[in-house]
């Protein structure tokens, strides 16, 4: 569906995209992860067809994006810093997506007042910025796209409302085989709703997999091994620590590989455990110098 290969992107001297590619399956919900500064905005702006690349490719089915508007029309882009014209209120933005967005479906944004409940005469720019992100998902999600862009898209909304939208999102997902690209740093949300994951670094993609077979290829494990501090030979070691005999290892490797492994050396005690995304984040990350230090003040 969205396929980018080496894309490169300078701004004044300083690559935010450095031979950036990714690949995002239709009817997938792919989260976009990485530290501040990794690149993943600026991706998307290139998926929305705001950006023009300097070098690489980025296409939808194929199709270039950039100046394209047959692609642009299948898509919906929430940015993190929404814009709306000065003095629009709701009843005026939906008007103006109307006869802008041809898939623009009046009856669902009539349903959908049941959900959202903001005043639509009101000017947009005086909702808090929670009621703004409401107003978005509102108009975007009657734009029945088939590509949903979303730039920390639930960020200063209640817990209820995220849930709502969650919902509507991957009803869409569900029914009608939208695809649904979202960059976000609440890596517990993207844990429920994710079906494959990017963790970029450095306008780079470090690692891109199903969010199955990235939890099924990192694991912790605890240990308290025979002779001492002699750990198990072959593991692949992303980070350890210590509480008296026990260490704690986090190995890249499948369950059934690091048990064998670890079974093997004879330990005292072992035990596995799954990672959670964010502790996959923080510790492939790690392993590119991009780690949690610790400040002795």
């Amino acid at each position: 569906m969205i396929q980018a290969k080496e894309l490169v992107k300078s701004f004044d001297n300083r690559r935010a995209l450095d031979g950036f590619s990714i690949n995002v399956p239709k009817g997938s919900v792919y989260g976009l992860v990485g530290p501040n500064g990794a690149g993943k905005s600026t991706f998307l702006r290139h998926a929305a067809g705001v950006y023009k690349q300097d070098s690489g490719s980025i296409l939808i089915d194929g199709q270039p994006i950039f100046e394209n508007t047959a692609v642009k029309a299948r898509i919906s882009y929430i940015p993190d810093d929404l814009f709306f014209f000065l003095q629009a209120s709701q009843r005026d933005m939906m008007r103006f997506y109307k006869g802008i967005y041809p898939n623009f479906n009046l009856e669902r944004y009539e349903k959908l007042k049941e959900v959202f409940k903001l005043d639509e005469k009101t000017p947009i720019r005086k909702f808090s910025k929670g009621m703004q992100k409401q107003s978005a998902f509102w108009l975007s999600m009657c734009m029945m796209p088939d590509i949903l862009l979303l730039d920390e898209p639930v960020d200063g909304l209640d817990p209820v409302m995220r849930r709502q939208i969650w919902s509507l999102i991957l009803s869409d997902v569900a029914e009608r085989g939208t695809t649904v690209l979202v960059s976000s740093h609440n890596l517990r949300e993207l844990e429920d709703v994710c079906d494959h994951v990017g963790i970029v670094h450095k306008g780079k993609m470090l690692l891109e997999r199903s969010l199955s077979e990235m939890q099924g290829n990192t694991v912790k494990l605890q240990i308290v091994p025979k002779d001492g501090d002699a750990l198990p030979e072959n593991l692949d070691i992303l980070h350890e620590s210590s509480t008296g005999r026990m260490k704690t290892l986090i190995v890249r490797g499948t369950p059934g590989e690091v048990s064998a492994i670890a079974h093997a050396s004879e330990p005292v005690y072992f035990e596995l455990l799954p990672l959670t995304l964010e502790e996959i984040f923080i510790y492939e990350l790690g392993g590119v110098d991009y780690a949690v230090n610790e400040i002795i003040l």
